[in-house]
């Protein structure tokens, strides 16, 4: 699975540990891979923005070993989940798919049923705002983790019957 946003400094990190250890709390640790990537290459190499490494060690979560990278267009074909942060980046992933099925390419917070039901899935980019909008993005991270794990561990089983 990877977590896409722009620059992989903000949201995809925040993505990328929330759902890591939301895996590992499910027994899940070897069974699901998590990382992510931004759309342009900005960024690679470079850790994550500090107020998201502020914001996820708020929140509990060590952010500090984080390291930007750029998604591949292979990717899109290589996992089975790509979780992106707003529709802009649903359309530059499945721009890159060229041709092969994008099923698996989906809006992030399309698994939180509050913001599905609001119609607010886009995931807001803080990185032009202050700290209260880093904390928000954390909130709204969490709030569609449990419904990924669900999706996921529901997948798995299905596999694991074919």
């Amino acid at each position: 699975m990877c977590i896409v946003c722009s620059g992989n400094i903000c949201r995809s990190p925040m993505g990328e540990i929330v759902l890591r250890r939301r895996f590992e709390e499910a027994g899940l640790t070897g069974k699901v891979v998590v990382d992510s990537a931004g759309t342009g290459g900005w960024h690679v190499g470079n850790g994550a923005d500090p107020r998201t490494v502020r914001a996820l060690r708020t929140g509990g979560y060590d952010g500090s070993a984080h390291r930007a990278q750029q998604f591949d267009d292979t990717w899109v074909s290589e996992r089975d989940l790509v979780l992106v942060a707003d529709c802009g980046h649903l359309r530059d992933v499945r721009r890159l798919a060229a041709g092969d099925d994008t099923a698996h390419v989906r809006l992030l917070r399309s698994f939180d049923p509050v913001a599905v039901e609001a119609g607010t899935l886009d995931l807001d980019d803080p990185y032009y705002g202050d700290d209260a909008g880093f904390d928000r993005c954390l909130q709204e991270v969490e709030a569609a983790a449990d419904g990924i794990v669900a999706f996921v561990t529901d997948d798995l089983e299905r596999r694991r019957r074919a």
